[in-house]
């Protein structure tokens, strides 16, 4: 797991081993990193120096041996840091890019747990109020936790309002509504009009999806995406149907 994180800051597979080494062992020569390791002595004396280019490692000299230790593990935020402040210099001309690119109509797919994430990054990017047909608490998946509690923290600061048509199951989950994250305005369907299947609209965009359980997203789920103004705005008025039908 160490490796994949040290991999996505920006070290290679050999900087991730030589740094950990360091850190479990301490100071330690050359030889003995490689050994620990497990990295041919060449390849450990390229990746020191660019571990300490990188600031991550640094070099003790000795008249017989020149030893190396690891840096404060700190350090490892502050290269995280450097990499989000590179990308924030380059967000807002590709967000202004890929907003003038989006066509007024237009049908794509999302897919799995991932799919979700990228929902609730359209509906932070739209910022209008977020309805819901045959809700099941989907959105309170486990797997979906950590993303599920930043997207409802920047969803109250942009005051985005939750209009939910829950499946009638939901009733069945104590206190859920009444926990729920967002600023929440509910009604639940009618028993016999249960599904697996959902329908969200926000702004204009129209998105379906089907493996729905209570709390639980189908790990393979499908988002069926409609950006269309006039059909957002014909759903919108079905779903006010809907809630006048709705307890």
């Amino acid at each position: 797991m160490n490796q994949e994180i040290y991999q996505d800051l920006g070290l290679s597979p050999n900087e991730g081993k030589i740094y950990q080494t360091l850190v479990e062992k301490g100071e330690s020569s050359i030889s003995a990193i490689a050994i620990s390791a497990q990295i041919h002595r060449r390849n450990a004396y390229d990746a020191i120096n660019r571990l300490i280019d990188k600031g991550l490692c640094f070099e003790i000299f000795s008249s017989k041996e020149n030893k190396y230790n690891a840096v404060d593990p700190d350090k490892l935020l502050e290269l995280y840091s450097e990499k989000e402040q590179k990308l924030k210099t380059i967000l807002p001309e590709l967000k202004k890019r890929f907003i003038q690119r989006i066509a007024p109509e237009e049908a794509y797919i999302y897919r799995g747990l991932e799919g979700q994430k990228n929902i609730w990054r359209d509906v932070l990017r739209v910022g209008k109020e977020s309805y819901f047909i045959g809700a099941k608490g989907g959105w309170y998946d486990p797997r979906l936790e950590t993303a599920r509690k930043a997207f409802f923290a920047e969803a109250k600061r942009k005051k985005i309002k939750f209009i939910q048509l829950f499946d009638y199951e939901v009733k069945n989950l104590k206190d859920f509504a009444k926990n729920y994250e967002g600023d929440l305005q509910y009604r639940f369907l009618p028993k016999e009009y249960s599904t697996t299947s959902g329908i969200h609209v926000f702004g204009d965009y129209v998105m379906t999806y089907t493996g729905l359980t209570l709390k639980r997203l189908d790990e393979n789920v499908v988002f069926f995406v409609i950006h269309s103004k006039n059909l957002a705005e014909s759903y919108r008025t079905w779903f006010w149907y809907m809630w006048e039908q709705s307890k």
